[in-house]
């Protein structure tokens, strides 16, 4: 069954399966200025109309039940999150909501060059980028049209603005770009990078596809380890990758895999969508919708049972592996 354990500080929500839950992937829009192939199909027009989306002061009022579960890591996700107007004011007051330690925010860094430094001002505290591959011709091949330059120089204005570490996750696939894992360990380790790779996941007809160039990232970690020398390592994140070292090259690698060695049972995130849909697994069906619940003016209390009851759904794991035709949604709409 599930329940809160109290501490002196905190009270923390533990779900059936035992797992405590504590992050929370906040998706601020559906809509994003790239198309790479594997997230969003060709031609997607299936967007969530602008006024079924949750309003700031919605988004802050659900983190802020969620708070009140001990919930205290938030990651800032789309879409693209940078196409959501006036983004930085909803980070600042979410960076005030008491109980969040630790807020974070995943792009693709087409637009960081304009929005690194407000961000990094209104208390966001880490950044993931979404780049797989530093060719300039395969990126636009992959992102169906976007310029490689302009994400470089988001990074470099991250890390002018002062943000530390900087991840970047890299989505592998044979064929595409698993040639590319060299080329990225030294731009990666050139620029203090932190270099995630990722398995592909069956999300929809566009995971589905890319999961036809599936390949486990054991074989891509034994291809570096014939170069150069791994060992563990520790990276702080509230995500699910593993951490290697390569001591030569200053570099820490993470390795995401959710098909190979899939980490369900220590799960301890939940994604909200744009417009209120509370996602309990990105690999299962199972949902909660808030958005009709604060717009009929659900009380704080009231907020925070509905949060529990969805809480409760989460599965104890996804089934990619033994149902990959299970998720029908894109990723975009879930959040990555």
């Amino acid at each position: 069954m599930p329940h809160t354990t109290s501490s002196k500080t905190r009270t923390h929500y533990v779900d059936p399966f035992g797992r405590r839950i504590d992050y929370v992937r906040l998706s601020v829009t559906d809509r994003c200025d790239l198309r790479c192939f594997y997230c969003m199909p060709k031609g997607y027009k299936e967007f969530e109309e602008p006024s079924d989306w949750l309003t700031f002061g919605e988004i802050e009022r659900v983190i802020g039940a969620f708070a009140s579960l001990g919930i205290d890591k938030v990651r800032i996700t789309g879409g693209e999150p940078l196409v959501r107007k006036n983004l930085p004011e909803l980070t600042h007051r979410l960076s005030k909501v008491s109980g969040v330690e630790d807020m974070s925010l995943s792009t693709n860094a087409v637009k960081l060059a304009k929005f690194a430094q407000p961000l990094y001002d209104s208390g966001v505290q880490r950044l993931n980028v979404s780049l797989d591959t530093v060719n300039s011709e395969k990126f636009t091949e992959i992102t169906g049209g976007g310029k490689l330059s302009k994400v470089i120089d988001g990074l470099m204005a991250a890390k002018d603005a002062g943000f530390d570490p900087i991840k970047i996750n890299m989505v592998m696939m044979r064929g595409v770009n698993d040639d590319d894992v060299f080329e990225m360990i030294e731009f990666c380790s050139e620029h203090g990078f932190i270099l995630r790779m990722i398995e592909t996941m069956p999300m929809g007809s566009t995971g589905k596809e890319a999961s036809q160039r599936y390949i486990p990232l054991d074989e891509i970690k034994d291809r570096i380890s014939e170069r150069y020398e791994l060992l563990p390592a520790v990276q702080r994140g509230a995500g699910p990758a593993r951490y290697l070292s390569i001591p030569e090259k200053n570099l820490k690698i993470g390795l995401i895999t959710p098909i190979s060695q899939h980490f369900c049972e220590s799960c301890n995130r939940v994604r909200l969508g744009v417009n209120g849909t509370l996602y309990l697994c990105l690999g299962q069906e199972h949902q909660y919708p808030l958005r009709e619940y604060l717009r009929e003016g659900v009380s704080d209390v009231e907020l925070q049972q509905h949060l529990i009851k969805a809480l409760a759904l989460k599965p104890e794991k996804h089934e990619f592996n033994e149902k990959p035709d299970n998720v029908i949604r894109v990723m975009s709409v879930t959040g990555g």
